[in-house]
């Protein structure tokens, strides 16, 4: 395998540390009834907590993996506290959207091509041809009308599901369904029709570059993905760095900008609301993609630098 392709294999793997909307949406257009096993009994994973204050708030920044597997359970206590002393939970979108029945046909209309064109005309030759090869030439002229980013994801969330990862098992969810539990308030960062706005933008020539990846190195992607979820298990925010920012930032760097960069500064002032705007004691809990707060493009220090009291919290760690 060459250097380039396992970067390039990175570009769709990251996806799930950076988007919540893709799981619940894309899980509609790609299932898999595989069997699951019985989940052997692990400790829980390390969490990738932050503690940010100033005088009078703190709000708590997690973050999250959008499919995880039954194993992945139960949380760590460090997120059990947080989530108990938080007044309110913050996720990248507003739970009730992501269970909207509308929202899987909502993103294939987003997904399909708006400018007359089809998928033919876009791919390489050579990548069309190994589509046809492995899923079949008359799947593959199913999918004319539906741009490469969809496809993308779609055959992502296959791969994971039949390794035994679960779009309603992803942290995010799981939060949200303790907050529910308790009838906590939540809200989002942004909206669903805004998180299909960004996917949606991806230029072509990134979108068709993590396709080829996807059919030039099949078996890349599964070791990818179990290399991310075991840095995002053991909280190992070297390796998380290496797998889904660093690379991903110099082969897709418009996409990375998309996708992390962007959000995160829309994020920085609503977050700061959250600690200077809100009454006193109001501490509250957001959850949102891991690759939003590792790296210095992250959240957590885009904080750090505005001189908020950042601690992280990990008490597994120690």
């Amino acid at each position: 395998m060459s250097p380039s392709t396992l970067r390039r294999g990175k570009s769709v793997v990251y996806s799930l540390l950076a988007c919540a909307l893709l799981a619940p949406a894309v899980y509609a257009w790609a299932p898999v009834n595989a069997p699951v096993a019985a989940p052997v009994a692990k400790a829980p994973p390390k969490p990738l907590l932050w503690k940010v204050s100033d005088q009078d708030n703190t709000v708590y920044l997690l973050g999250s993996f959008h499919l995880l597997k039954t194993d992945d359970y139960p949380v760590s206590s460090d997120i059990e506290q947080a989530f108990a002393e938080a007044e309110s939970v913050v996720f990248e979108v507003p739970p009730a959207e992501l269970k909207d029945p509308a929202l899987a046909e909502k993103m294939r209309a987003m997904a399909n091509f708006n400018d007359g064109s089809n998928l033919s005309q876009v791919l390489p030759a050579d990548v069309h041809a190994k589509m046809g090869q492995v899923l079949g030439k008359d799947a593959v002229a199913q999918m004319e009308a539906i741009e490469p980013w969809f496809i993308n994801l779609g055959l992502l969330i296959g791969i994971s599901q039949q390794m035994g990862f679960k779009a309603e098992q992803g942290l995010d969810l799981h939060i949200a369904r303790m907050a529910e539990a308790v009838n906590k308030p939540v809200s989002g960062l942004e909206t669903a029709d805004q998180q299909l706005a960004v996917l949606d933008a991806t230029p072509m020539d990134e979108q068709i570059a993590g396709l080829r990846d996807f059919f030039n190195k099949p078996g890349e992607v599964p070791k990818l993905l179990n290399e991310t979820h075991e840095a995002w298990r053991s909280a190992d925010m070297a390796k998380l760095n290496s797998l889904v920012i660093d690379e991903v930032r110099k082969e897709t760097p418009v996409t990375y900008r998309i996708i992390n960069v962007e959000r995160n500064d829309a994020w920085v002032p609503k977050l700061q609301q959250m600690l200077d705007g809100a009454a006193e004691g109001s501490d509250t809990l957001v959850v949102v993609g891991a690759m939003h707060l590792i790296g210095e493009d992250g959240v957590v220090e885009k904080l750090r630098a505005k001189g908020y009291q950042v601690e992280r919290i990990c008490s597994a760690c120690k």
